[in-house]
C-alpha cells in the first residue's frame, strides 16, 4: 500500500459558543442547494419557485419518515428508548423505506403537470438531488458510518480516531490505523462526478440557445446512480442484507432498467413532442390513438423510475430540525 487517506471523524463543528452537528448541517446545505437548483430550473418553464419548494418539502419529509421508520424496524438492537426511533440527527436511515414513502407522496403531485412540463421539472430535481445527495454524504463521512471491508486500496481511508456510528467493520473491530473502504467517501466522489457531467450537458445545451431533451437528466441520473450505488454497496459490511444484497441494491435493480428505459424509449418521444410544440397538452392531439396509448404507457412506467431519483434524497435528507429549517429558509426566498 503506497498511501492511505487519513480519516478522523468530525461529528460536530464549533463556531464560537455554538456547536453544530455536522450531519444535520451538511444535510441542510444539501437540501437548500438542491432545491434552489430545481427551483431555478422549474422557473425557466413557468413554474413558480414556491411550487417547486412545496413539492420538494413534502417529498423530503416523506423520505425522512419512511427511511427512519424502516431503519428502526431493522435495527431494533440500536433502539433503547422511544427517542432513538426519531433521533435522525444521529444518522441511521434506510433507502427502501424512503423510496416507498416519497413515491406515495410525490407521484400525485407530479401528475398535476402535463407530461412535457413534468419531465422538465424532474430533470431539475435530478440535477439538484445529485449535488444535494453528495453534500449529505459529507455528513455521513463526518459521523463515521457506511463503512466497507478492510483494504489496502489506494483510496482506502486510515482510521486515526474520533467518534463513529459503526465501531466495527463487520466482525473486525475498528481500531486506529485500520485501513478500509469508506463508501461514504466513494459515494461523495461519484455523485460529484455525476452532477458535474449532467450540469455540463445542461449548460452546453443552454449556451446553444436550447434545452436538453426532457427526461435526459432524469434517465441519466437514475441509471448512473443505480449502477454506482449497486457497486459501492458490495463493499459495505454493516448493512442488513436479503439474499446477499442490501435494500439499496434491490432498489438499484429497478432504477437502472428504469433509467435506461427513460433514455431509450421515453426521451425520444418527449423530444418529438417538444419539437412539435405540443407541451400544452402532452402531445395527445398530435398523434393517433396507438401513439397516444404508447406515450401514456411509457410515461406511466417511467414516472415510477423518475420518482426513484427524487426519493433517493431520503439517503441525504436526515437532519431532523436542520432540514425543516433549511426548507423554511428556501421557501422564504
Amino acid at each position: 500500500m503506497l498511501a492511505a487517506i487519513p480519516y478522523t471523524t468530525f461529528p460536530t463543528i464549533e463556531l464560537g459558543p455554538l456547536e453544530l452537528r455536522t450531519f444535520g448541517l451538511m444535510v441542510a446545505l444539501g437540501v437548500l442547494l438542491g432545491t434552489w437548483i430545481a427551483a431555478r430550473n422549474a422557473e425557466r418553464f413557468g413554474v413558480p419557485r414556491d411550487e417547486t419548494y412545496r413539492v420538494a418539502t413534502w417529498m423530503v419529509l416523506a423520505g425522512i419518515v419512511g427511511s427512519r421508520l424502516t431503519w428502526a424496524a431493522t435495527h431494533t438492537e440500536s433502539i433503547e428508548d422511544p427517542v432513538d426511533v426519531v433521533a435522525i440527527w444521529e444518522g441511521g436511515i434506510q433507502f427502501s423505506g424512503g423510496f416507498i414513502a416519497a413515491l406515495l407522496v410525490g407521484l400525485p403531485m407530479f401528475r398535476r403537470w402535463d407530461r412535457l412540463l413534468r419531465w422538465r421539472i424532474l430533470d431539475g430535481y435530478a440535477l439538484g438531488l445529485a449535488i444535494g445527495l453528495a453534500l449529505g454524504r459529507v455528513g455521513c463521512y463526518a459521523v463515521g458510518e457506511h463503512f466497507g471491508r478492510t483494504s489496502d486500496f489506494l483510496l482506502a481511508t486510515r482510521y486515526d480516531g474520533g467518534e463513529v456510528r459503526e465501531p466495527a467493520l463487520g466482525d473486525v473491530p475498528l481500531l486506529e490505523g485500520t485501513t478500509f473502504h469508506n463508501t461514504a467517501l466513494y459515494e461523495l466522489l461519484y455523485l460529484l462526478g455525476i452532477f458535474g457531467a449532467l450540469a455540463a450537458v445542461v449548460v452546453r445545451a443552454r449556451r446553444r440557445g436550447g434545452e436538453v431533451a426532457p427526461g435526459t437528466v432524469v434517465g441519466a441520473f437514475v441509471a448512473a446512480y443505480g449502477v454506482c450505488r449497486f457497486l459501492s454497496d458490495t463493499l459495505r459490511v454493516n448493512d442488513e442484507r436479503v439474499l446477499r444484497m442490501t435494500g439499496a441494491q434491490w432498489m438499484c435493480l429497478v432504477m437502472v432498467p428504469a433509467g435506461l428505459f427513460i433514455l431509450w424509449k421515453v426521451r425520444p418521444r418527449l423530444a418529438a413532442l417538444a419539437a412539435a410544440g405540443a407541451a400544452g397538452d402532452g402531445g395527445a392531439a398530435e398523434g393517433g390513438d396507438e401513439d397516444v396509448v404508447a406515450v401514456a404507457g411509457a410515461g406511466a412506467v417511467a414516472d415510477v423510475g423518475a420518482i426513484a431519483v427524487a426519493v433517493s434524497v431520503a439517503e441525504a435528507v436526515a437532519g431532523g430540525v436542520a432540514v425543516a429549517v433549511a426548507v423554511a429558509v428556501a421557501g422564504a426566498e
